[in-house]
C-alpha cells in the first residue's frame, strides 16, 4: 500500500512539472506575440502616423502622437543606446533563464516576467533595429506625461505585478514568522508549567 501511495504522489508530482512546462512554453509564445503585437503598433506608428505626426483620439486628453524615444521607457536616459541595448540584452536573458529554470515554480511569477520581458523585447527591436524607440501614446495635455507605447505599458504592469506579489509573499512571510512565534512562546510556557 505504501508503494501504491508513492507512486501516486510521484505521478502527481509529475503532472504538475509537466502542467509547469507547458505554462512555460506558453508563456514564451505569449512573450514573442505581445513583441510582435507591438512591433505591429510601431509599425503602423511609422507608416501611417508618422506622415500626419498626430491624432486627437479624445481632444485634450488623449492623441496618438508620433515620437522617437532615444532613451529608455518615458524618455529617461536620453542617448545612451549602447548602455540601454546591453543592459536589457542582460535582463532578458536572465529573465529568460530564470522562466525556463527550475527554480520558479509561481505560475504568476512567470506571466509577470512575461510583461516585463516582451515589453523589453519590443524596445530592444526598435533600438537596434532604427536607433531609437518609436512612442506614439500621448496622455501629455493633461497629465504632462511624457510619450510612451505598447512595450512600456508591458513592462510598467508586469513590474507592478510583481511588486504586488512580492509585498503580498513578505506579508505571508511575516505573519507566518508572527504565528510560529506565537505557537513556540505557547509550548515554552506549557513546559515551563509542566513539574
Amino acid at each position: 500500500m505504501r508503494t501504491l501511495w508513492r507512486y501516486c504522489r510521484i505521478m502527481n508530482m509529475r503532472i504538475k512539472l509537466d502542467s509547469l512546462a507547458a505554462t512555460k512554453a506558453l508563456a514564451i509564445f505569449t512573450m514573442a506575440a505581445l513583441a510582435g503585437i507591438d512591433q505591429l503598433i510601431k509599425h503602423w506608428a511609422i507608416t501611417q502616423l508618422q506622415p500626419v505626426s498626430q491624432i486627437a483620439v479624445i481632444p485634450g486628453f488623449f492623441y496618438l502622437t508620433y515620437v522617437r524615444n532615444f532613451g529608455a521607457a518615458f524618455g529617461i536616459l536620453q542617448g545612451q543606446r549602447v548602455l540601454l541595448s546591453v543592459l536589457v540584452i542582460l535582463v532578458i536573458t536572465a529573465g529568460l533563464c530564470y522562466i525556463l529554470s527550475k527554480h520558479v515554480r509561481e505560475r504568476y511569477v512567470i506571466w509577470t516576467l512575461v510583461l516585463i520581458l516582451a515589453g523589453g523585447i519590443g524596445n530592444l527591436i526598435d533600438r537596434l533595429a532604427l536607433g531609437y524607440v518609436v512612442d506614439y501614446l500621448d496622455f501629455s495635455p493633461l497629465f504632462g506625461f511624457p510619450v510612451f507605447n505598447f512595450a512600456d505599458c508591458c513592462v510598467v504592469i508586469g513590474t507592478f505585478l510583481l511588486i504586488i506579489y512580492m509585498l503580498r509573499a513578505d506579508f505571508s512571510a511575516a505573519a507566518k514568522r508572527r504565528a510560529n512565534k506565537t505557537d513556540d512562546s505557547d509550548t515554552t510556557n506549557t513546559d515551563t508549567e509542566s513539574p
